[in-house]
């Protein structure tokens, strides 16, 4: 599927009006409408950021048992 993209704003009524697609004459799209948000929140590059993190035992081995099964 080939895709192209394009920002463009509604008008009067919710009209939205697309020129020039580069498609041809009687080709078959799929038209898909997302709003965009006005403000870009930063905390999307890190989801992350400012959550608590515990550490519960973080010098202990982990999965120690898992290494006898291998020798």
């Amino acid at each position: 599927m080939e895709a192209y993209r394009i920002e463009k704003r509604v008008v009067r009524n919710g009209v939205l009006q697309l020129d020039a697609l580069p498609f041809k004459e009687g080709d078959l799209v799929e038209v898909i409408v997302l709003g965009r948000n006005r403000k870009v929140s930063k905390s999307t590059s890190s989801p992350l950021h400012g959550k608590v993190i515990q550490y519960i035992d973080p010098t202990e081995p982990v999965a120690q048992e898992d290494w006898e099964l291998l020798q």
